[in-house]
């Protein structure tokens, strides 16, 4: 078993915060949606001055980084790790028991998870979900 999950966020908190990775991050997503820093933190459920510290360098909270991906729409151990905390298990993909995925799936799963760009790695995961769901409405069509 690993190091306490206490431990490792007491490690995170008294290390070297590398702002840039984070703050760029925010500063694209707030860009590609045209929206303020105020507009941003408040839709997220954070006060409205929270986005503004972040990209002033300050690190945000772990809960911050988990109310941010839910609003942008990704997985929060991404952001997690941008900001310089440990990723949470509870946010790991899981395979449901009993269910054994086929190699091909495993294989299509890993390439995607290799993709570093969070962005295009989500876009062709869309791309990859809709040509799964063409083919499911075109077996449907022919039975």
């Amino acid at each position: 078993m690993g190091e306490p999950i206490a431990k490792i966020v007491r490690k995170a908190r008294h290390s070297n915060y590398d702002a840039k990775p984070f703050t760029d991050r925010i500063k694209e997503l707030l860009q590609k949606k045209n929206l303020s820093y105020r507009e941003a933190a408040l839709e997220a459920g954070l006060d409205h001055q929270a986005i503004r510290r972040i990209l002033a360098g300050h690190q945000p909270s772990m809960t911050n980084c988990i109310l941010l991906a839910d609003y942008f729409e990704f997985n929060p151990n991404e952001f997690l790790e941008l900001a310089g905390w440990p990723t949470l298990k509870v946010f790991e993909v899981e395979i449901i028991k009993g269910e054994h995925l086929p190699q091909e799936a495993v294989d299509v799963a890993l390439a995607v998870h290799k993709i570093s760009n969070p962005d295009m790695r989500k876009q062709i995961a869309e791309a990859i979900l809709s040509l799964i769901n063409v083919y499911f409405g075109l077996n449907k069509q022919k039975q």
